[in-house]
C-alpha cells in the first residue's frame, strides 16, 4: 500500500482528527486570549488611559491592542526558526504557555484610578508578551496541520484551522454579553471585564494537557532522519530568490489581504456600530455574534471549494469583492436607519467575502514553501502581514476619520489595499492545490 492510500486508512483518519483538535484547541486558546482584549477596547479606555475626551481613550486602548500585534514578527521569526530547526511540536509547548500565562496576568491587573501610570505600563507589557506567543503559534499552526493533512482535501481539511479566530471572538463576546446582562455598568467596569481573563487559566490547563499527547509532523520527521534540517532557515529563506518572491505574495496577498478583511469584519465593525452608529453594545455584541456563526460554514466551504477549483481563483474572488464592497457596506451601516435586519445582512455579507480569502488560508501558508525551511517562510510574512496591516488597521482607520471628521474615509485604506492585493495576485501567485508537500 503507497503512503497516499495509507494516508486514507480509518485508523489514520482518526490520528488526524486528534491532532486536528488538539492544534485547533490550542489556537482557539490563543486567539481567545488575544483577541478578548480587542473585545474590550471600548471599555479599558476610561480603566486604563483616563482622558477627558473619550476619542483620545479610545484611541490609546487601540492602539495598545496593536503593540500586540506589532511584535508579532519577531516572534515569529524567533519561534519560526526554532520549529524548522527543532521541530513543530516544541514551540506549541512554549507559546501556549506564554500566550496563557499573560492573558491570565491581565485579569488581576490594577487600573490607573488604582496605581497611576503603572497600569498602562503593565498592560502594554503583557500585549508585548501576547504578541510574541501568537507569532510563533498563528502561522506555526498553519503549517502543524497542514503537513499532517496528507495530499488530498487538504484545503477542506485545514480549513478549520481558520475557525478558531471567529470562534475566539464568539466565546469572548457571549461571555462578555452574559456578564454586561447580570451586572450593572458600575459592577462590569469595577470587576465583570476581568472574568475573561480568569477563565483563561481554565482554558490554558485543557489546551496544554491537549498538547502535551500531539506528535510531530511525518514530514519533519523525514528531514529529521535525514539531517536534513536548515541551521539557518530565516538567512536561508531570505538568499533565495523564489522563497522571498512567495514570502512577498503570502505576506502582501494573502495573509494581508486575510487581515484587513478580518479586522474590518470582525474587530472594526463592532467598533463603528457603538461609536458612530450609536447602537447599543448589547445589540452590537449580539449582531456580532450571528455575523460570526454565519462565518464558519462559509470558511470551511471556501477551503472545500479550493480543493476543487485551485487557491488562487478562491482568493482573488474575496480581495476583488473586499476592495468593492467595504465603503458601500459601511454606508449601508451608517444610513441604516435602525434596520437590525439590514445590518445583519451586511454583516452577513461582509462574512462571506472574509471567508472566500482565509479558507484556504491554511493550506496555502504551507503550500507555498518547501519543507526544511517551511516554518519561518510562512510565520514571518504572515505574521508581519497580521501585525503590522491588520492589528494596526483599527487604529489608522480610526486615526484617518478623526483627521478628516468624518466616521467612513478612513476606509479607503483597507479597499486600496485589497485593490492593490488583487492585481497582484493576479498576476504572480501560483496555484499551489496539488503540490508535494514533502519537497
Amino acid at each position: 500500500m503507497t503512503a497516499t492510500h495509507a494516508s486514507e486508512t480509518p485508523a489514520s483518519k482518526h490520528s488526524y482528527r486528534k491532532v486536528a483538535i488538539a492544534a485547533c484547541f490550542g489556537t482557539f486558546l490563543e486567539w481567545y486570549d488575544f483577541l478578548t482584549f480587542a473585545t474590550l477596547a471600548v471599555a479599558f479606555g476610561p480603566l486604563f488611559f483616563p482622558s477627558s475626551d473619550p476619542s483620545t481613550a479610545l484611541l490609546a486602548s487601540l492602539a495598545t491592542f496593536g503593540v500586540g500585534m506589532v511584535v508579532r514578527p519577531i516572534g515569529a521569526a524567533i519561534f519560526g526558526s526554532i520549529g524548522d530547526r527543532i521541530g513543530r511540536r516544541p514551540v506549541f509547548m512554549i507559546t501556549i504557555a506564554l500566550m496563557g500565562i499573560a492573558t491570565v496576568c491581565v485579569g488581576f491587573l490594577p487600573t490607573y484610578a488604582q496605581v497611576g501610570i503603572w497600569a498602562p505600563i503593565l498592560l502594554v507589557s503583557l500585549r508585548l508578551l501576547q504578541g510574541l506567543s501568537a507569532g510563533g503559534e498563528i502561522g506555526g499552526s498553519a503549517v502543524y496541520l497542514t503537513e499532517h493533512a496528507g495530499e488530498s482535501n487538504r484545503g477542506f481539511k485545514t480549513s478549520f484551522l481558520q475557525l478558531m479566530g471567529p470562534l475566539g471572538i464568539l466565546v469572548s463576546t457571549l461571555q462578555i454579553a452574559l456578564l454586561q446582562s447580570y451586572l450593572t455598568p458600575e459592577e462590569f467596569l469595577s470587576w465583570g471585564w476581568r472574568v475573561p481573563f480568569w477563565i483563561s487559566l481554565l482554558l490554558l490547563l485543557i489546551a496544554f494537557k491537549a498538547r502535551m499527547a500531539l506528535e510531530e509532523t511525518p514530514i519533519y520527521l523525514q528531514l529529521s532522519n535525514k539531517e536534513a534540517q536548515s541551521k539557518s532557515p530565516l538567512r536561508d529563506n531570505l538568499k533565495d530568490p523564489e522563497t522571498r518572491k512567495r514570502m512577498f505574495l503570502l505576506f502582501f496577498c494573502i495573509s494581508a489581504g486575510g487581515a484587513v478583511l478580518f479586522f474590518c469584519v470582525q474587530v472594526y465593525t463592532s467598533i463603528f456600530l457603538k461609536t458612530s452608529v450609536k447602537l447599543a453594545p448589547q445589540l452590537v455584541d449580539q449582531l456580532s455574534v450571528y455575523a460570526t456563526i454565519a462565518l464558519l460554514p462559509l470558511t470551511v466551504f471556501a477551503g472545500w471549494l479550493s480543493d476543487k477549483i485551485g487557491r488562487k481563483p478562491v482568493v482573488v474572488s474575496g480581495l476583488i469583492l473586499g476592495a468593492t464592497v467595504i465603503l458601500p457596506a459601511f454606508y449601508l451601516l451608517q444610513s441604516n436607519n435602525g434596520s437590525i435586519l439590514l445590518i445583519t445582512g451586511v454583516l452577513i455579507g461582509l462574512s462571506t467575502i472574509l471567508a472566500l480569502v482565509v479558507g484556504p488560508q491554511t493550506a496555502l501558508l504551507a503550500e507555498l514553501f518547501p519543507a526544511k525551511t517551511r516554518n519561518s517562510a510562512a510565520t514571518l510574512p504572515h505574521n508581519l502581514a497580521a501585525g503590522w496591516i491588520g492589528g494596526l488597521l483599527p487604529l489608522i482607520v480610526t486615526w484617518l476619520n478623526q483627521s478628516w471628521e468624518s466616521s467612513i474615509v478612513g476606509l479607503w485604506y483597507p479597499t486600496i489595499f485589497l485593490a492593490s492585493g488583487a492585481i497582484v495576485a493576479i498576476l504572480y501567485l501560483p496555484e499551489t492545490r496539488k503540490i508535494n508537500l514533502a519537497s
